[in-house]
C-alpha cells in the first residue's frame, strides 16, 4: 500500500498562550483541514514560546492587595515569542531572536514543514518565518543595514542562516499584524513576502487594530484583497470555528500546494525542452 504523503503543519500560539493551549483552540481547524485532505498524512506541530510570562506581563492584569507569586509553582503557564517593549520608538521586541531561535529549532529537528499557521503574536511571527525562508531574503537585510536612514536594524538571525529548509508553500495569519518602524523593515520589504498568506481578521477585534493587520497584509506580493486572501470574520480576537472560514482555510491549502506543484511542472517542461549537450 502507497504511503500517503505528509502535510506538515506548524502551529503558533499567540501571546500568553502555549502550545497545549493552542492545540485545543484550533482543534476544529485541524479536524476540518484533516478531514479535506484524506489522501494526506496531517500533523501538526505546536511548539510552545521560549519566553515564560510573569502575571505582570499579562495585558490587564492588576494585583489584588497582598498577593505575590511566590514559587515557581505558582507562577502561570503563560508563554510568548517576544515582549514587546514600549519604552523605544517605535516599540522593540525584546527577545525576538530567541523565538526566532526556537522555531528554526523546530523545522531543522521537525521538518520539513508545509506551512505554518499562527495566532496573533504566533501570526507576526509566522509571516517572519515564511519572510526568513523566502530567497533573497538575506539580501534585503544587507541592503537595509547599509541604508543611511539612522535606527538600530534587526539583522538577519544566525540560526536561520545556518538552517537547510525550503521555503514554506503557505502561511495563515489569524489577526496578524507587522513588526512596526524601521528597525523590522528587512522582513517585509525588497522584495515583499513572496509565500503565499491568507489573513483571516475579526472585524470586532479590539486587540489588533485593523491598521495594524492591513500593514503585514500589504506587505505580502501581489493584491491579496482582489485575490481572495484577505478573510474577515464578524467577531473579535479569536479563531473563528464556523464553518465558511474553516472551509476558506482548507480552499486557500489546497490552491496554495496545487500552485506549488503547478510551479515544479514548469520547471520540469523547462528543462526537458532545453537543448543539452547529451
Amino acid at each position: 500500500m502507497a504511503t500517503r504523503p505528509p502535510l506538515k503543519l506548524l502551529m503558533l500560539h499567540g501571546y500568553t498562550q502555549s502550545g497545549p493551549l493552542f492545540h485545543a483552540k484550533s482543534r476544529a481547524l485541524i479536524k476540518h483541514i484533516t478531514k479535506a485532505f484524506p489522501l494526506h498524512e496531517i500533523s501538526a506541530i505546536y511548539p510552545t514560546g521560549p519566553l515564560r510570562l510573569n502575571p505582570t506581563d499579562i495585558p490587564g492584569y492588576t494585583p489584588q492587595e497582598g498577593s505575590a507569586v511566590t514559587s515557581e509553582e505558582d507562577a502561570i503557564e503563560s508563554y510568548g515569542w517576544y515582549r514587546r517593549s514600549n519604552t523605544a520608538e517605535p516599540p522593540l521586541y525584546v527577545g525576538l531572536d530567541d523565538g526566532l531561535d526556537a522555531i528554526a529549532k523546530v523545522l531543522r529537528e521537525e521538518g520539513p514543514f508545509d506551512g505554518v499557521i499562527g495566532f496573533s503574536q504566533g501570526a507576526a511571527m509566522a509571516a517572519m518565518v515564511v519572510s526568513l525562508l523566502d530567497s533573497k531574503r538575506q539580501d534585503a537585510f544587507a541592503h537595509f543595514s547599509s541604508s543611511s536612514s539612522g535606527g538600530e536594524r534587526f539583522t538577519y538571525p544566525a540560526s536561520f542562516e545556518k538552517l537547510s529548509h525550503p521555503s514554506l508553500k503557505f502561511a495563515l495569519c489569524y489577526s496578524g499584524f507587522r513588526s512596526p518602524g524601521d528597525r523590522y523593515r528587512a522582513f517585509y520589504e525588497n522584495p515583499p513576502i513572496q509565500t503565499p498568506i491568507l489573513h483571516v481578521l475579526g472585524s470586532l477585534d479590539a486587540v489588533v487594530e485593523e491598521s495594524r493587520s492591513r500593514a503585514l497584509v500589504e506587505v505580502c506580493v501581489g493584491d491579496p484583497e482582489s485575490e481572495g486572501k484577505v478573510v474577515w470574520h464578524p467577531g473579535g480576537h479569536f479563531l473563528p470555528s464556523q464553518r465558511p472560514y474553516l472551509d476558506a482555510a482548507v480552499r486557500f491549502i489546497r490552491e496554495s500546494l496545487e500552485g506549488d506543484m503547478q510551479k515544479y511542472k514548469a520547471q520540469e517542461e523547462d528543462v526537458n525542452e532545453m537543448d543539452l549537450p547529451f
